[in-house]
């Protein structure tokens, strides 16, 4: 994209001072002492994947307001918007590749410095699980952050979830889909009817692909998370704030492994062509 400005008169904008490039770098502060090699890329994955999380939030909430206004420029932009969003948590998990390079030896010289923090008390990772609908309340008083981010973490549980809209856009549609007065088999037949005349309801399938598409992007991170964990530090307990966590290690990750935030966008697939 080249320069943002020229490098002129003070106060020009410049690529370093628009994207704060000295404050960002200012940012890896490691806790060892002296500084393990592998707490730097420890702590940029981290970061990095803070930034994406951000940013798939960022396109989700986008991807809300659309399926509530439900026209047909809404479902084609939301179904464009969750392919960017699966783009996104595609990148996030290939940065546990660069985690899997360290040696488990080299994680355990600064492991201990890391307690009692631990990836689990990502809020904004919650935030995501909390929208697609993966709520579990009990965690928000292990995140040991600010009254702010309790604020916004409990917003996110009042709020509808994604599952919830999605329905509501197609029930405005004129779908079967009411959560609150259509039958699951109701829903599941009105999918049926998308999926087995795409070409009739194109903008309605696209949508529900894309919101697969995230769904299955966001299990194969888990999936690679916990191979990650696992490779790394075996069956060692966790360092967080979670007891459960902390007794359990890999085990309890496995437990999040299989979570479908759109369960009847998967079971449609078994009606379809006949007999199950």
């Amino acid at each position: 994209m080249g320069y943002f400005g020229a490098s002129g008169a003070p106060g020009d904008l410049t690529y370093a001072n628009y994207l704060r490039i000295g404050e960002l770098l200012s940012l890896q502060r490691p806790r060892s002492d002296p500084v393990r090699h592998d707490e730097i890329p420890f702590i940029v994955v981290h970061q990095v994947s803070e930034l994406w999380f951000r940013l798939v939030l960022h396109e989700l909430d986008a991807v809300a307001a659309h399926l509530d206004r439900s026209h047909d420029e809404d479902v084609a932009e939301a179904a464009r918007l969750l392919q960017r969003a699966s783009s996104i948590v595609e990148v996030v998990a290939s940065g546990i590749r660069l985690l899997e390079t360290m040696r488990p030896v080299d994680f355990l010289a600064f492991r201990d410095q890391l307690k009692p923090g631990s990836g689990f008390q990502s809020a904004q990772f919650r935030e995501l699980e909390f929208l697609l609908g993966f709520r579990d309340e009990t965690v928000i008083p292990l995140l040991r952050e600010d009254s702010k981010v309790e604020e916004r973490l409990r917003r996110r549980l009042a709020a509808p979830s994604m599952r919830e809209r999605f329905f509501a856009c197609l029930f405005r549609r004129g779908f079967e889909t009411d959560l609150g007065g259509a039958s699951p088999e109701q829903r599941l037949a009105s999918l049926r009817r998308i999926y087995e005349d795409p070409l009739r309801y194109p903008l309605e399938y696209g949508l529900c692909e894309g919101l697969v598409e995230i769904d299955e992007r966001i299990g194969l991170w888990r999936l690679h998370h916990i191979a990650m964990v696992e490779r790394v530090i075996g069956g060692k307990i966790g360092t967080g704030a979670s007891v459960t966590a902390q007794r359990e290690g890999v085990r309890y990750l496995r437990t999040t492994v299989g979570q479908k935030a759109f369960p009847e966008l998967w079971e449609v697939r078994t009606t379809l062509g006949g007999t199950p």
